[in-house]
C-alpha cells in the first residue's frame, strides 16, 4: 500500500516512498531548533517532488474542528536490505525523505503488533511552522511491553512514546542499524509515523464560573479562603521570558510568587482561568492548529458521562465534575465532609488531604467521542505511581492542555487504547488535570504501569526529568494529588503496601512491596519518571502525609 494511502483524513500528499541511503554518524539527539540545518533534496523548504499539495480549504479546517491525525508509512518493501555494523558512515538506513504536511504538534510510530520488535533507532526531524528552522535529529523511544497494557478489544499494537514537537509543518524520518554486529532493517507490519494535530483549545470559562463554588472553595481571584488575593501569575508565554510577578526558576515557572507555590495544605486557586502557572485555566492561545478560541468540536459535557459498564466501584454512574472546566480547591474541612474515608474507624479523624483544584476533561477540551464509552474501575487505590512525559520542558504552561489533547488522541486513535492511560497529568506550573475518564475521585483503572495497574493511580508531570530538576510547583501539586487521592482509600502516602504482578518486570501473579507513592521505575525496566523527579519522591510522600494530618 503506498504511503499516499495511509493519510488520512487529509487528501493525499505526495508519494512518500522510502529510499534507502547510507547511515551516517549518528546525529545528535537534542531538541534544540538548527538554524544551520540545510534543507534535504525535496525538503519542504523548495518547491520539489517532496512538497504536497495542500487540501482545499474548506477540508482542512473540518478536518482540524476538534484535531486531526496524519499517516506516514514506511512501506514493508523497504525494509529488506540487510546491512552490516562497521565504522561510521557504513551500513544503510531507510528514510522517509523530508516533505510538506499539514500542521501537527506530536509525533510517534505505530505498527500492526506489539510482539513484533523495530530492529533499528528510529529518528526524526521536524521543520517549525513559523520560523521554517529544522529541528536536529531526535529519537524516539520505543515503548516495548508497555504499548500493550491497555484492555483494547484489538490486536495490541507496538508503538513508540509520543514526542511534542511543538507546531510543525515538514517531518523527515530514517531509521538507522541498532548497532548490532548483524542487523536486517526489517521493519514492523504496518510501521507508520502518526503526526497529531491536537486541535483548538475549548473556550477559556467566564472569571469565577469554572465550578460551582462549595463549602470551603476558593473565592474568584482568591489564593486563600475568604481573603482576595493573588489570582497567580500572568505573564510571559515562553519560557525564562521576563515576568512582572518575580523570579522563575529553572524549567520557567513561578518560584514561590504564586498559590500554586503556596505552603503545602493551603488551597489552590479558583478556576477562575487566569493565564500564568498554578491559577490558570486552560487558555486559547493558538496551540493548537486550527482556530484558537473556538469550542473543541465534538467535546462532551464532562468526563465519564456516559453509562459505564466497567466492573468496581462507581460503574455506570455520572463523573464528578461533568459539566464544569474546573474542580475548585477544597479546604480540609470540606474535603472531609465530600468524601467520606471508609476505612475510618468511628470516633477518629480521618486523614485525608485537601482537594486540589483540578482542570477536568471538559476544561483542556477532550473529545468524548474519540474513546471507548465503556469505563473500567478497580477496587481502590493502593499506591500512586509517578511519571514524567519525557518530552520538551520548554513550554509554556498555557500550551499543558493542547499537550494533553495530543497525547489523548495518540493513545486512543493510534494505540488503539480505550481512553489516555494516566489517571491525572501535572503541568510544570502546578496545574492538575484530570486523565483518564471515570471520575476523578473514583478507582479508574488507568494504563500507565504495565503489570501494576490494578489498585493504584498513574501520574504524569509533563516534562523530562532525568537532568532537569522538576519545579516547586509541580512537586507540591505532587504531594496534593497524592493526600486527597490515597486518602479517599485510607491510605498512608508514607506507607508501604503489597501489589500483584500483572506480569512485565516481576512474574504474573507474584507481590511485590511498594512505597504508596513510587516511581514507574519501580514497577517496571525504565527510567521513568527521570532521575530528578524520583529524588523527590521522598519529599512527596512525607509532605502528602503531613497534609493528611498524619
Amino acid at each position: 500500500m503506498s504511503a499516499a494511502a495511509l493519510l488520512l483524513p487529509l487528501a493525499p500528499l505526495a508519494s512518500a516512498a522510502p529510499s534507502v541511503e547510507p547511515a551516517a554518524a549518528p546525529a545528535p539527539t537534542g531538541s534544540s531548533p538548527s538554524s544551520a540545518s540545510p534543507p534535504a533534496p525535496g525538503s519542504p523548504s523548495s518547491p520539489g517532488a517532496g512538497a504536497a499539495r495542500p487540501a482545499p480549504r474548506a477540508e482542512r479546517a473540518a478536518d482540524r474542528a476538534a484535531g486531526s491525525t496524519q499517516s506516514l508509512a514506511f512501506p514493508k518493501a523497504a525494509s529488506g536490505a540487510a546491512t552490516r555494523h562497521g565504522s561510521a558512515g557504513t551500513g544503510s538506513a531507510v528514510r522517509i525523505p523530508a516533505r510538506t504536511v499539514h500542521r501537527y504538534a506530536l509525533l510517534g510510530a505505530v505498527w500492526k503488533h506489539a510482539d513484533e520488535a523495530l530492529r533499528g533507532r528510529l529518528q526524526v526531524r521536524t521543520r517549525d511552522a513559523e520560523t521554517k528552522r529544522w529541528s536536529d535529529w531526535r529519537e524516539l523511544t520505543v515503548h516495548g511491553d508497555e504499548s500493550r497494557q491497555d484492555d483494547t478489544d484489538g490486536p495490541e499494537r507496538g508503538a513508540t512514546a509520543p514526542l511534542w514537537v511543538g507546531l510543525a509543518d515538514g517531518i523527515e524520518a530514517r531509521v538507522l542499524p541498532d548497532g548490532t554486529t548483524t542487523v536486517r532493517l526489517g521493519l514492523p507490519d504496518g510501521f507508520r509515523l502518526e503526526l497529531v494535530d491536537p486541535g483548538p483549545d475549548p473556550a477559556r470559562p467566564a472569571p469565577g464560573r469554572g465550578a460551582p463554588a462549595g463549602p470551603g472553595s476558593t473565592r474568584p481571584e482568591s489564593g486563600k479562603p475568604g481573603k482576595p488575593g493573588n489570582a497567580g501569575h500572568s505573564g510571559s508565554t515562553e519560557e525564562g521570558a521576563p515576568d512582572s510577578t518575580g523570579p522563575r526558576d529553572e524549567n520557567g515557572s513561578p518560584d514561590g510568587t504564586g498559590p500554586q507555590n503556596a505552603e503545602p495544605g493551603g488551597t489552590g486557586s479558583d478556576g477562575s482561568g487566569a493565564e500564568g502557572s498554578g491559577a490558570q485555566g486552560p487558555g486559547s492561545d493558538g496551540t493548537g492548529t486550527g482556530d484558537a478560541g473556538s469550542e473543541a468540536a465534538g467535546t462532551g459535557d464532562g468526563a465519564g458521562q456516559e453509562a459505564g459498564t466497567g466492573a468496581g466501584k462507581g460503574a455506570g454512574t455520572a463523573a464528578e465534575g461533568a459539566g464544569v472546566s474546573v474542580l475548585p480547591a477544597l479546604s480540609r474541612e470540606a474535603t472531609e465532609a465530600a468524601y467520606p474515608v471508609a476505612s475510618a474507624r468511628p470516633g477518629t479523624k480521618p486523614h485525608i488531604g485537601p482537594r486540589p483544584r483540578i482542570v477536568t476533561r471538559k476544561g483542556w477540551g477532550a473529545n468524548e467521542k474519540l474513546r471507548e464509552s465503556r469505563l473500567a474501575y478497580t477496587k481502590k487505590v493502593k499506591a500512586v505511581f509517578v511519571h514524567h512525559t519525557a518530552m520538551t520542558n520548554r513550554y509554556s504552561c498555557k500550551r499543558a492542555p493542547a499537550m494533553i489533547r495530543a497525547m489523548y488522541r495518540y493513545h486512543v486513535k493510534s494505540m488503539k487504547w480505550r481512553d489516555i492511560g494516566y489517571n491525572f497529568l501535572v503541568d510544570k506550573c502546578g496545574t492538575v488535570y484530570e486523565g483518564r475518564a471515570g471520575g476523578v475521585a473514583k478507582p479508574v483503572m488507568g494504563a500507565h504501569t504495565y503489570g501494576f495497574n490494578t489498585n493504584t493511580m498513574g501520574v504524569a508531570v509533563l516534562g523530562s526529568y532525568d537532568r532537569s530538576r522538576p519545579s516547586k510547583a509541580a512537586v507540591t501539586a505532587l504531594s496534593r494529588l497524592a493526600a486527597w487521592k490515597l486518602g479517599i482509600s485510607g491510605v498512608n502516602p508514607a506507607a508501604r503496601t503489597w501489589l500483584k504482578s500483572g506480569g512485565g518486570k516481576y512474574k504474573k501473579g507474584r507481590k511485590i512491596r511498594f512505597h504508596t507513592v513510587s516511581g514507574h521505575k519501580d514497577g517496571y525496566v525504565t527510567e521513568c519518571p527521570g532521575a530528578r523527579l524520583y529524588g523527590k519522591l521522598g519529599t512527596i510522600r512525607s509532605t502528602a502525609a503531613r497534609l493528611q494530618g498524619r
